[in-house]
């Protein structure tokens, strides 16, 4: 149990380290930053299960625990209630909209209503969309023309990465109901559907850059996604699990070094910003990885001010971690965060409002 022990605190100091590694460099540890929560806890149980025998080496448990603190509470906070003081509020909603469900993977075909429907209760003044689509001739699917009525605002940022037939298109959208004077793209080397945009907005007469980014995922495929459910079960060749694992693997690396690329882009340019900085989108990756660490730095993170319990965004089977952020220059205060209970996509949309 002492080894196990000791396993488990190395582990666990690899996961804290990971996330100022840079996977470009070495991108083993990234795998461990992965696992920090399953690893946190872990240590925490073996705290316990020495404390309760009387036994010292709860100390070095102790002294893991503590060094991982810092990392813990990215993933669990509890914060106070907001108390208006009377100045000028603004809120900002970021939401993976998984095209709508286009391909009515819900197997709903009231999908998309529905999200419209609890986008128009959130009431956002700036609205972010990942995985967005439109489509100038399905009607039904006009989202910029639905959107623009919806929250009655000729102000929106909508830049794609894909167009078929010279009518459909998917890429990442930006609404606002501030007057946009500058607007660009940051285009990543890659064929998916991944960019990041940054749109200047006059709000209370003070100009706010607002990025809008999608990195890059693991991209499981469906095979991938039935072996992890099926991961336990013992109908499974030994030599399939072996195969399996290495492909999801892979998969993860290759994720994790594009990702990089990818955050060296986004924060290479907002170093040329002069303006106040509100960042936010699906990062694909959790809070103790390096992506975030990068991204984060010099920044806030909303949820880590104002949010409240597990702070879980992804909806799908795997990993179920938070992995959607709005992080915001310290010239700008966030006053309150929220999540809703239910969503319509495989994404929890996220919202905060700011007091400027």
């Amino acid at each position: 149990m002492l080894w196990l022990n000791y396993i488990v605190i190395v582990c666990l100091l690899i996961s804290i380290l990971s996330k100022y590694i840079s996977p470009l460099l070495f991108w083993l540890p990234a795998f461990f930053g992965l696992a920090f929560p399953y690893l946190f806890l872990l240590n925490l149980l073996f705290i316990i299960y020495w404390f309760i025998q009387f036994k010292h080496a709860f100390i070095f448990g102790m002294l893991a625990l503590v060094l991982s603190l810092t990392t813990a509470y990215r993933y669990i906070q509890y914060s106070s209630d907001y108390k208006s003081d009377g100045k000028k509020l603004f809120k900002v909603t970021s939401y993976n909209c998984m095209l709508f469900d286009l391909y009515n993977w819900t197997k709903n075909a009231e999908t998309r209503n529905l999200i419209l429907t609890s986008l128009n209760e959130t009431k956002p003044d700036i609205l972010c969309l990942q995985e967005f689509y439109t489509s100038e001739e399905k009607g039904d699917f006009d989202n910029v023309d639905t959107l623009k009525k919806l929250f009655r605002t000729n102000n929106y940022h909508v830049e794609y990465t894909t167009t078929l037939r010279g009518n459909d298109h998917w890429g990442i959208a930006t609404f606002c109901k501030y007057p946009i004077v500058n607007q660009g793209k940051i285009l990543f080397n890659t064929k998916a559907n991944n960019i990041c945009i940054y749109t200047d907005m006059i709000i209370n007469k003070d100009t706010v850059r607002v990025y809008n980014i999608h990195l890059q995922s693991i991209s499981f495929s469906k095979k991938d996604n039935d072996f992890l459910a099926d991961v336990m079960s013992d109908e499974k060749d030994a030599e399939d699990e072996v195969e399996n694992s290495k492909n999801i693997l892979r998969r993860l690396k290759r994720a994790f070094v594009k990702r990089t690329k990818q955050v060296e882009m986004i924060t290479l340019h907002m170093k040329t910003c002069r303006h106040k900085i509100i960042l936010c989108g699906d990062f694909n990756d959790t809070p103790a990885s390096f992506a975030y660490q990068k991204l984060s730095s010099g920044m806030k993170d909303c949820f880590v001010e104002k949010g409240k319990g597990l702070g879980r965004t992804y909806a799908g089977k795997w990993p179920q971690f938070r992995i959607d952020y709005i992080l915001h220059g310290k010239s700008l205060r966030c006053v309150e965060y929220k999540r809703p209970d239910e969503t319509y996509t495989d994404h929890f949309p996220i919202s905060a409002t700011f007091e400027q």
